[in-house]
C-alpha cells in the first residue's frame, strides 16, 4: 500500500483540499512553492499511463477544477502541472502555482510551512473549489 493510499484511507494525516469518489487532492508537505498540490486517484496505479482512458481523462478534469480554485486564492500567474511518478509508486499530478518557470524546479530547496499555514492554504483552496 503506497503512502498516498494510506493518506486516502485516513491512516496518514494530510492537508486535504477536496475529494470525490475517484480522486483526492491535498497539499504536498514538501512543497517547492506555497500551495503545491497533489492530485491522486483513489485506485492505486503505479504509472499514470497505465490508467484506463476514462480514469485518466477524469483525473485531468478533476485537476482542472482544483487548479481553478488554486488560481482564485494563490498569488501566481498560472498553475503548472507535472507528472513524474518516480518518487511514489502511485500515479499523481503535481499542481504548482507559477510566477516564473523556476517555480517548477523540483531540485530547488523545499519550502517550509507551519501546520497552521498548511491548514489555512488548504482551507482557502477548498473554499474556492
Amino acid at each position: 500500500m503506497s503512502i498516498f493510499s494510506k493518506i486516502i484511507a485516513g491512516e496518514v494525516p494530510s492537508y486535504k483540499i477536496v475529494e470525490d469518489k475517484y480522486f483526492y487532492a491535498f497539499l504536498d508537505i514538501n512543497p517547492i512553492v506555497r500551495g503545491h498540490v497533489l492530485v491522486v486517484p483513489k485506485k492505486e496505479v503505479d504509472y499514470i499511463f497505465d490508467m484506463d482512458n476514462k480514469l485518466l481523462t477524469d483525473m485531468f478534469v478533476f485537476s482542472k477544477k482544483v487548479a481553478k480554485a488554486m488560481k482564485k486564492v494563490l498569488t501566481c500567474k498560472k498553475i503548472g502541472m507535472s507528472v513524474m511518478g518516480l518518487e511514489v509508486a502511485h500515479a499523481h499530478i503535481h499542481l504548482i502555482p507559477l510566477t516564473e518557470e523556476s517555480d517548477m524546479d523540483f531540485r530547488a530547496a523545499r519550502k517550509s510551512f507551519t501546520p497552521e499555514e498548511f491548514k489555512s492554504i488548504a482551507a482557502a483552496i477548498a473554499d474556492a473549489y
